[in-house]
């Protein structure tokens, strides 16, 4: 049996998990999206400082405290991987392990999920910056 990639970009650039039909591995062109990739949704730190949504089109919004849109790009997901572009170039990585993700230094939460309403610090004092020259913000 022919395996599939776990997620597929649609001509529309909408990110969508996909799985295998039983009367071949894959899908066609003509098959549309059934569900958003399960990545898909709001992520915060525990403090709630950070907050970023990846969007089902493969587009991320990160905001900092205050500021909206603090970072946007693109993002594409491998398994359980996922790399970053933001619209400056900067790249990035991050990895999902056991309903978490892990981009670069920061820990962030599905934010539904109850130990992202914990509370706890900010990483790398008080803006927490994942970006270089990314400016301080509270």
């Amino acid at each position: 049996m022919r395996g599939t990639q776990e997620t597929r970009t649609w001509g529309d650039g909408g990110l969508a998990a996909i799985g295998r039909r039983a009367n071949h591995g894959g899908m066609t062109s003509n098959d549309t999206p059934r569900d958003p990739h399960p990545y898909v949704g709001m992520w915060v730190t525990a403090d709630g400082f950070i907050r970023q949504e990846l969007l089902p089109n493969g587009r991320y919004d990160e905001a900092r405290g205050n500021r909206q849109s603090a970072y946007t790009g693109s993002y594409t997901v491998t398994g359980d991987h996922l790399d970053y572009v933001d619209d400056t170039g900067f790249t990035a990585t991050g990895d999902i392990r056991d309903g978490v993700l892990f981009h670069e230094h920061l820990v962030l939460y599905r934010e539904d999920d109850e130990r992202a309403r914990q509370g706890g610090t900010r990483p790398l004092g008080r803006g927490g910056s994942t970006y270089p020259g990314a400016p301080m913000v509270d």
